[in-house]
């Protein structure tokens, strides 16, 4: 996994090569007003967004609580050392460390690896359906005099549709799983049966999760605290945007502005790559910001910087000190949970 790891990330920095030598002379930049616009930075937006960031991660350890309800009574803020380690490891070594959080919160809680899996499993199901009611509500209603109008209501109107299509998939195989994973298997089969047997595992694990929501009220309390959490992210973008008190397009921001760009920014994230990342992320940021709101590329690509070292990179001490704290090695956590995952896989599927 390592090495295809460096081969995935050589590729992609080759490719960086080529697109800046190609386009070197395309690109007008100013990096004296670049370093202009840092300069003149209201850091207190900054920290408000970095306290609103920070504070997520708190929320994250009492959703899977919650979650953890029917089958263990664990204290709201328990996981919250493993929230930061796991991020922490994402930030450094690429998506490929995700499964960091779950594997770390089965040890400290005595529970299996798939167990915590199936956790994080429908964790993400809340952040992708809160996140969507966010952007759909808030896209939906955005005043007519906006530019690009039409982009907006569009996407708001595809995020809902998108809620509730995941909606309705998470009852049918709630309801039918084991029949879903086999029509799956058998359809998916004939191409590769690995791959239909990875993906039935896949839905049988996503069905396990969803047997964690026992009860309407833990449903409704993890909706809550899901909702609140990405309304605080959504936060975080404009107080960060509104810390370029130079360039008007970013200082005026509205909530449903940053929508599209918090849109941008999560899809620039789904293949983060160790390092790399951080500069692919700080491109698409950039020229989202160039495209939706019209921003000079010198402010869009400080903001960008600005937007990565908010809403990702600032855990990173966070994550170092819970780290040292609870005698975890980031390197070794990430590399045991990605095999740990690799052999319960394996097992499902044979």
């Amino acid at each position: 996994m390592s090495r295809g790891k460096g081969i995935v990330s050589a590729v992609v920095a080759a490719a960086l090569v080529v697109v800046v030598v190609l386009f070197r002379n395309k690109i007008q930049f100013d990096w004296g007003m670049f370093w202009q616009q840092l300069r003149h930075v209201q850091w207190m937006h900054a920290a408000v967004g970095v306290a609103l960031i920070w504070a997520t991660y708190w929320m994250r350890s009492m959703r899977w609580s919650v979650l953890l309800g029917p089958t263990k009574k664990v204290g709201l803020f328990r996981t919250v050392g493993a929230q930061f380690i796991g991020f922490t490891a994402v930030g450094l070594f690429g998506r490929l460390a995700d499964l960091t959080r779950p594997y770390l919160i089965a040890k400290r809680v005595e529970l299996s690896l798939s167990s915590q899996v199936a956790v994080y499993t429908i964790e993400r199901m809340f952040d992708l359906g809160a996140a969507a009611i966010i952007f759909s509500c808030a896209l939906a209603f955005t005043p007519h005099n906006l530019p690009h109008h039409e982009v907006f209501v569009r996407t708001g109107v595809v995020s809902l549709a998108g809620t509730l299509f995941l909606a309705v998939f998470a009852l049918v195989v709630r309801a039918w799983g084991g029949a879903v994973a086999d029509l799956v298997r058998t359809v998916l089969g004939w191409l590769s049966k690995p791959v239909g047997e990875s993906v039935a595992a896949k839905i049988v694990e996503f069905r396990h999760g969803l047997q964690t929501l026992a009860t309407l009220p833990q449903l409704l309390i993890t909706l809550a605290i899901s909702l609140a959490m990405w309304g605080m992210i959504g936060m975080a973008y404009v107080e960060t945007l509104h810390a370029f008190v130079e360039t008007p397009q970013l200082a005026t921001i509205s909530f449903s502005q940053t929508m599209l760009l918090m849109g941008a920014s999560i899809g620039g994230s789904l293949l983060q790559l160790p390092v790399i990342g951080w500069f692919t992320q700080i491109a698409v940021t950039a020229a989202a910001m160039r495209t939706f709101y019209g921003a000079p590329v010198e402010s869009a690509t400080a903001c960008g910087g600005l937007l990565l070292i908010v809403t990702s990179l600032s855990i990173l001490p966070v994550g170092f000190v819970f780290a040292q704290v609870e005698r975890v090695s980031l390197r070794e956590a990430a590399n045991e949970s990605g095999s740990a995952n690799e052999s319960a896989a394996a097992k499902a599927g044979g």
